[in-house]
């Protein structure tokens, strides 16, 4: 058996092991980590994440709420702390970085942001940094701080969660191993998402999603940028076991963009779509009849937000929490791959994400510059398994370099 079948054959079904042999290596294990937006949903997933995996790691809830700032550190235990931090007060952001070996930005929703203080700070700091915007505009905006990053040789890693995060990694791995098997060139990407409800991962997730219905989507095809109307393009998709068939729509998200520049592929595109069907019904309304204007203001935005928030926290309720990433390559010769990522809880697996890439930034996998999760300077390729096995923790299925689409089953 040749490397690439071997590689091939090892990826194909993972099994998350168990916390303690994932943890952080000793050097690395007492470092302290300033989690930003920690008292909320996902930065709050994060914060527990790190600390299940990683023990002995010094974790910083960074917020402007004490109450929730001090049952966060309840939760995590004596190797937390509270700091009160405004990330749009430059002294107050500067001032928590001081010591802090990590700063994770996940104070969202990053849609509509015109500049990156978190960033900024880290370079002046000399801060490690990560964070988990899903937002085109903001992760090239984070892109652009390369040479300010690289002098001061800070790591930092943009769009570092579930998706994009690991959904960018999956890619990756699809297009590596394909190209090294020498049997065509990647030529078509498709990332489909599908999330119930709001995957319990609280109203800035829902915020999120009614900012990207008012950015017209962005894909490329055979090497042309496209533009196309959000949330159109509908598609049936089996994402297997755990899910099933859903129906998922067309978003502008960053992973088209860097998966087509980094991994080179010339047709690229993301969809998404959720449950119960009539949210997506909904989606589709608005960006039908809503003037775009008023779906890229982050203030009306939060008024709708807080106008369906009670059928939202109902609807979840009814209809769980579970999320799947599917990722589809097609090569010239008509060569097919498929990466499969399911999770029974968003609120979960978008913490075991954002901590993979956490550690991985601590273990000196990341090079100074500012990275997408695909770039081998972002994670280097020998640390994406051990990154794929964190993120993993407490999967329903996850499987990668399927040739057949009926085994996402097995």
């Amino acid at each position: 058996m040749d490397m690439a079948c071997a590689c091939m054959h090892h990826w194909s079904n993972i099994r998350p092991p168990t916390m303690a042999s994932v943890g952080l290596q000793p050097e690395t294990s007492n470092s302290r980590v300033l989690v930003l937006g920690g008292t909320g949903r996902v930065g709050g997933s994060t914060a527990i994440a790190l600390s299940k995996l990683s023990p002995d790691l010094h974790i910083i809830i960074a917020g402007r709420n004490r109450e929730k700032g001090a049952s966060m550190v309840t939760t995590l235990g004596k190797n937390a702390e509270f700091a009160e931090v405004d990330i749009n007060d430059v002294k107050s952001l500067e001032s928590a970085l001081t010591d802090v070996d990590l700063v994770v930005h996940a104070a969202g929703p990053f849609q509509q942001t015109k500049n990156c203080p978190v960033l900024k700070a880290a370079i002046r700091t000399k801060t490690a940094y990560l964070d988990v915007c899903d937002d085109t505009s903001y992760a090239l905006r984070a892109k652009s701080f390369m040479n300010a990053a690289l002098a001061a040789k800070v790591p930092a890693i943009t769009t570092g969660g579930n998706y994009p995060g690991v959904s960018n990694l999956m890619a990756a791995e699809l297009v590596r191993v394909a190209k090294s098997e020498n049997k065509g060139e990647p030529e078509r990407l498709r990332f489909y998402y599908y999330t119930a409800g709001t995957g319990g991962a609280g109203l800035t997730i829902l915020a999120s999603t009614f900012l990207l219905l008012g950015e017209e989507v962005i894909a490329y095809n055979k090497g042309e940028k496209i533009k196309l109307r959000p949330f159109s393009g509908m598609v049936n998709v089996d994402f297997g076991k755990g899910i099933g068939k859903k129906d998922v729509y067309l978003l502008n998200l960053p992973e088209v963009t860097s998966a087509h520049e980094v991994l080179g592929v010339p047709t690229v595109s993301a969809r998404f779509g959720t449950a119960p069907f009539v949210w997506n019904w909904t989606m589709d309304a608005m960006t039908r009849f809503l003037p775009s204007e008023v779906l890229r203001d982050r203030s009306k935005v939060q008024e709708m937000v807080r106008l369906f928030d009670p059928a939202v926290r109902a609807m979840d309720g009814y209809v769980g929490q579970r999320v799947s990433i599917r990722v589809d390559l097609e090569c010239s010769g008509g060569r097919q791959t498929v990466g499969v990522f399911t999770h029974k809880r968003l609120s979960i697996s978008v913490g075991n994400s954002a901590a993979a890439f956490a550690l991985a930034i601590l273990e000196g996998s990341t090079q100074p510059g500012v990275w997408f999760p695909e770039e081998p300077e972002g994670v280097a390729v020998e640390a994406r398994e051990l990154l794929f096995q964190r993120a993993a923790q407490g999967t329903i299925n996850f499987v990668m370099h399927k040739y057949k689409l009926t085994h996402i089953y097995a």
